[in-house]
């Protein structure tokens, strides 16, 4: 007779940051005895998401919404410090988080009937900051991103007109990775790609505090397992290739 298989594939939920920790300890060849060494693997685990903020786009942390625009208003703002959803001005639930906006359109409806909508074009501060006057007012056809310590804002141009207030403005964002509280059962903010990863980076940083000779070794181990899972993340589209036809001169 067979044996049965589990039926679950929750390893990445279940796997909580206090198993993390002792994994990557157990790496580095030492044990959790103390309240510090949880303490301070959960700051080191929480600088590493930081720094993969700094190595390119993570697909699962892309989200999208919509904001809704105001006539005569340019900016509109996103805080990143709060989770509450509030705002000055205005601020979608869920985006406190926004690093970055990838991506935007012009939609002239959210309804199923009827809705249409219209690429908008990135642009960076110089080209921004050459439009002769920022407040005219129309249909907007740019914007323009600002990532402060606290905040991220999105400035489209033109300001919209009356004929654009019941307009919004559909948007993809990248988000932070979620921080790592001191509920150390709870799961990390990481799908099931990055677990190895994220155990062999803990134990790296952990190496570098408590066992330096092995930092050359989890380094290495640690790189190649985070390309592996960069390499794997996303979604793969189809390929077309189309040969280039030359025609000699006479």
């Amino acid at each position: 007779m067979a044996n049965t298989t589990s039926g679950a594939v929750i390893f990445d939920k279940t796997f909580a940051v206090d198993e993390i920790i002792e994994e990557a300890y157990e790496r580095i060849g030492s044990q959790v005895s103390s309240g510090y060494q949880l303490k301070t693997a959960r700051r080191s685990l929480n600088i590493m998401f930081q720094e993969w903020g700094n190595r390119g786009l993570h697909y699962w942390e892309v989200g999208e919404t919509d904001i809704n625009l105001v006539e005569g208003q340019a900016e509109y703002i996103f805080f990143r410090a709060t989770s509450d959803g509030t705002s000055a001005v205005t601020t979608p639930a869920n985006t406190y988080g926004v690093a970055d906006v990838l991506e935007a359109t012009l939609r002239t409806s959210r309804t199923a009937v009827g809705q249409a909508d219209s690429a908008l074009t990135k642009i960076d501060r110089s080209t921004y900051s050459a439009q002769a006057n920022k407040l005219s007012k129309g249909t907007p056809s740019k914007y323009f991103v600002q990532r402060f310590i606290d905040k991220t804002t999105i400035t489209v141009y033109p300001t919209p007109d009356s004929s654009n207030a019941a307009k919004a403005v559909h948007f993809f964002f990248l988000k932070r990775i979620q921080d790592v509280s001191g509920t150390y059962t709870d799961a990390t903010d990481v799908p099931y790609r990055f677990v190895p990863c994220m155990v062999s980076g803990l134990a790296f940083y952990l190496a570098q505090k408590f066992n330096p000779q092995l930092v050359g070794q989890m380094q290495t181990l640690y790189e190649s397992e985070f390309a592996r899972a960069l390499s794997e993340d996303g979604s793969s589209t189809s390929v077309h290739i189309t040969p280039r036809i030359y025609y000699r001169g006479k």
